[in-house]
């Protein structure tokens, strides 16, 4: 997977308020930010005195008597070239060193309030997300600010300071006529590389958008790395990934082509501007109106001049670019959470763990209610299970427990107090859970299982991977704990990965269990050790079990069948086996399966 050269929406607007955005990040080191303006402006001074110095060398040379050469050399002089040359040099390093603090500081500041920002969103908009997209948005914001200051702070001010400061020069030292060629010069150099790079940004967005579908593409392919093989479909993913890049492919050309026209155009401009310069410096040494060390002067002067512009496309469309890109991660800063926090939200207090659903409804889209009026209560260390067909609302009840939607309509309570009105993060911290599908971090085991509670002892490690029956397969591994599991877990199977999920929820001991289908996947024998573990877990702890299978809850308190978003029926399973309603239906075709 390649990265694009050029930063993405390059053919975007200039915003200028994406530097007063940027600036408090800016502000940290105040002290650091001045000191290196003062050394910004000590090697530009340096710099633009190396021409001047140079021309008296020259001068003092060409005047010296043959005979008398050894004795005659401008030692002074020679030396404050050298002062100045360090100096121009030194001082751009210190200015380096000084302000790549401030820069990196910046980054690191941004990098993470964009983090935790993302991580405050609601699940909706990462549902909707597309994860190489917005890693790349991050990555290309992030290193915007990167080229916007290193371009912006130490290359178009100091040329700016530059171009005055010789054209100063030149009109004291010499006539008017000096002067206009250089600003004349510039200005048409700076308007025709900011016009010619302007034309050029169709090409560049084409490859940018290419390269960013391209990388998506992969990505979505790499994390989706057991559908490919289950359907044998390496090709056809290596065909798709291949048409994006061909269509980069092109973009890039056309973008290399208009590349060419760029340079030649600004080669051009330079030329000119050196050639009329040096005409009208040597028809004034011809005349006596300047010495051999004038012309010498003002060669390098234009030389010198011309060296940081000879960049300014490049410049100018990474500026751009920078500060679309940067606009665009405080874009995503400027997202708001549908989910919020009340001003006057409190800790949720869990006594009892009683949990009760009144006449709750739902739905993700406003046209379709998913769920319909439900009610039911779990009381104090109740194992409630919900059944039911696929669609029928089931693990929308999670999702609504853990407020990761609002309720367009009823309440849902824990020991009295509405979820709505207490903090987001006492609410989740009062709850643990085993979802259907359990996503491990790409590291250890014993890491994974210490994600539910990172001030876990030891010990309470050991004693969670003992009550989940984590014992003799951690022991049986080479690397016994300290097995790396491989991206989202795929190295374990899923009954492992279920009960390493049980041990990190009995780490966060929680007063609320919640088992969403922990079993619905697994074979026979791994679903005794689930449902083993999970009896042992829920013990003296308020459950809510979402099941598939009937046979993993036959023993809950109590059992409520959803049926199209509704309550149909509740009670124990053999109250429901005795109305021959539908989970008598449900548990009839179940048991036929299974026979």
């Amino acid at each position: 997977m390649r990265k694009g050269h050029f930063p993405d929406d390059a053919d975007a607007q200039i915003s200028w308020s994406t530097l007063k955005d940027l600036w408090p990040y800016l502000t940290e080191f105040k002290t650091r930010v001045f000191f290196a303006v003062i050394c910004l402006l000590a090697a530009k001074l340096a710099s633009v005195g190396l021409p001047y110095l140079l021309k008296f060398i020259v001068d003092d040379l060409d005047t010296i008597n043959t005979l008398s050469t050894a004795a005659a050399i401008p030692l002074g002089l020679l030396l404050a070239y050298g002062i100045a040359r360090f100096s121009s040099v030194i001082f751009g390093e210190i200015r380096d060193a000084l302000f790549g603090r401030v820069t990196e500081r910046a980054m690191r500041r941004l990098g993470l309030r964009v983090f935790q920002h993302l991580h405050a969103l609601d699940l909706d908009f990462h549902l909707s997300r597309q994860t190489g997209g917005l890693s790349r948005d991050i990555e290309r914001g992030t290193s915007g600010i990167s080229f916007l200051l290193r371009f912006m702070v130490f290359n178009i001010v100091p040329t700016l300071l530059e171009v005055l400061l010789i054209s100063a020069i030149f009109f004291v030292a010499f006539n008017i006529w000096f002067m206009l060629i250089v600003l004349i010069a510039v200005t048409l150099y700076v308007a025709f590389s900011v016009k010619a790079t302007e034309w050029r940004t169709g090409y560049v967005r084409e490859a940018n958008e290419a390269d960013s579908k391209s990388n998506t593409q992969a990505i979505d392919s790499l994390l989706n790395y057991e559908t490919v093989k289950y359907f044998n479909n390496e090709s056809f993913e290596a065909s798709r990934y291949d048409k994006e890049l061909k269509v980069w492919e092109q973009a890039r050309r056309k973008n290399r082509l208009s590349l060419f026209v760029l340079n030649g155009g600004q080669a051009l401009i330079i030329a000119l501007a050196l050639t009329s310069m040096m005409v009208l410096a040597s028809n004034e040494v011809l005349k006596g109106n300047l010495t051999i060390g004038d012309f010498v002067m003002v060669n390098a002067y234009m030389m010198q001049l011309f060296l940081p512009l000879n960049f300014l496309g490049f410049v100018y469309r990474e500026i751009k670019g920078s500060m679309a890109n940067i606009e665009r991660m405080f874009n995503l800063l400027k997202k708001h959470p549908k989910i919020v926090d009340r001003d006057d939200a409190k800790p949720l207090q869990v006594h009892q763990g009683i949990i009760e659903f009144q006449d709750v409804e739902f739905g993700y889209d406003e046209k379709r209610n998913i769920l319909k009026g439900i009610s039911f209560k779990v009381e104090p260390g109740q194992k409630l299970a919900v059944v039911g067909s696929s669609g029928a609302g089931k693990s929308t009840l999670v999702k609504l427990l853990f407020r990761f939607y609002d309720i367009q309509a009823g309440n849902i309570f824990i020991d009295g107090q509405a979820i709505n009105g207490v903090t987001q993060s006492s609410l989740r911290q009062a709850i643990g859970i085993v979802p259907q599908d359990t996503v491990l971090f790409n590291t250890s085991i014993w890491n994974n299982i210490k994600y539910g509670n990172q001030d876990a002892s030891d010990d309470d490690i050991r004693e969670a991977i003992r009550l989940a029956h984590l014992e003799d397969f951690i022991q049986a591994l080479p690397e016994g704990g300290e097995t790396i599991v491989g991206e989202r877990g795929l190295k374990l199977s899923g009954g492992e990965k279920q009960r390493v999920a049980i041990a990190r929820t009995i780490l966060k001991r929680p007063p609320i269990l919640l088992f969403d289908e922990a079993t619905s996947s697994l074979d026979s024998k791994s679903e005794q050790y689930i449902m083993q573990a999970i009896n042992e877990v829920s013990k003296g702890h308020t459950s809510l079990v979402i099941a598939h299978r009937l046979s993993t809850v036959v023993d809950a308190d109590q059992i409520v069948v959803l049926h199209e978003g509704e309550v149909a029926e509740q009670g124990t399973h053999g109250e429901l086996l005795e109305k021959a309603g539908l989970y008598a239906r449900l548990w009839e075709l179940q048991q036929q399966d299974n026979g």
